[in-house]
């Protein structure tokens, strides 16, 4: 009889389908993140070393194989650190998970794993918008269309209240709740973490218009946001349609738009930069974005320097006041012309 606890593909199976979604209780967007990460691994298998899905064994995922792995992210796949870091995570909850089942079988795996360290990442600011950038962006789209009403909802909703994209996609009408001009969401985070949130009135007032114009507004289960192909918006639709209307704005206002690159999470940074700018308490702003953790709004702090421009003017004004002039009866000498000056 097959022992299906020692084959590598049947564990893996075992891992995807029970472990991570009931077991575990992972999110949907984890789950197709690790089930890529070896999608990757099965095709590096079978470029290297011609070895076929069914034909992966636990003793050949040695040291020099995932390290081999490893660095073919890197070079041929062009992976960023932090994405071969989220790959080589994947592998390790797995070799955690063989750990328990058949240590004997994957021991090999294990040790590879371990022997391989996470890569430091070099810290890049992140970019946010200005004020006067977001407002640029925002009025673009067209709201007389039924597209244009669509992406300038879309667009004002992702600054007002802050979500990720994935998060956007997935928001049915169940989620919001109007009362009178205003507007709660009811959002689904990472990890299955559930949060509620109020948003600014005019986004409020514009999102009940757009669901009254498509004749939703009592059809609980049905999407937000529609692409003209699919009912559920992909990130790869959102992008798209940021990435349209970024390259308009940039285009009608040569002035601003400074940075060299700006993805669709640049909105969810502006938002918490300019809430704290705004005064807007740290764990508020935590509890707004779905944080874990409020190390990771901190980070915010570090970066707003718009916060840190206003305290410098707050204690510029306070310790070098302006000189008031004193009145005098001498005439003035050799006055300086304004111009030079």
């Amino acid at each position: 009889m097959k022992n299906r606890t020692s084959d590598f593909m049947d564990l893996l199976e075992i891992f995807f389908t029970e472990y991570m979604p009931y077991s575990k209780g992972l999110s949907v967007n984890t789950i197709r993140s690790y089930k890529y990460s070896f999608r990757l691994l099965i095709e590096y298998l079978y470029t290297k070393n011609n070895t076929a899905a069914d034909g992966i064994t636990f003793s050949q995922l040695n040291f020099d194989t995932v390290n081999g792995f490893m660095l073919w992210l890197e070079t041929d796949r062009k992976s960023s650190v932090a994405t071969r870091n989220l790959r080589l995570t994947a592998l390790s909850s797995f070799a955690e998970y063989t750990q328990n089942r058949n240590i004997d079988a994957a021991i090999v795996f294990m040790n590879a794993v371990k022997k391989i360290p996470s890569k430091s990442l070099v810290e890049k600011p992140r970019t946010v918008f200005t004020l006067d950038e977001v407002a640029a962006l925002l009025k673009q789209p067209d709201g007389r269309t039924t597209i244009g009403m669509r992406d300038k909802v879309l667009l004002n909703l992702m600054y007002a209240s802050g979500a990720r994209v994935q998060e956007i996609c997935d928001l049915t009408v169940r989620n919001v709740q109007f009362q009178n001009d205003a507007a709660k969401l009811t959002i689904m985070g990472k990890g299955g973490k559930m949060r509620r949130i109020n948003i600014a009135k005019p986004c409020a007032q514009l999102l009940k218009e757009y669901l009254t114009r498509r004749g939703i507004m009592t059809e609980f289960n049905r999407y937000i946001f529609s692409s003209q192909t699919h009912e559920h918006m992909t990130i790869s639709c959102i992008r798209e349609i940021y990435k349209k209307y970024l390259k308009i704005a940039k285009a009608q206002n040569p002035f601003l738009f400074r940075e060299s690159s700006y993805s669709p999470h640049t909105m969810r940074h502006s938002t918490a930069t300019h809430m704290l700018e705004a005064g807007v308490p740290l764990m508020a702003i935590k509890n707004f974005l779905g944080h874990a953790s409020v190390s990771t709004t901190q980070r915010y702090a570090e970066l707003s320097q718009g916060t840190v421009n206003r305290h410098i003017k707050d204690w510029n004004d306070r310790w070098f006041p302006v000189s008031e002039s004193v009145p005098s009866n001498e005439a003035p000498q050799n006055r300086m012309p304004d111009f030079l000056s």
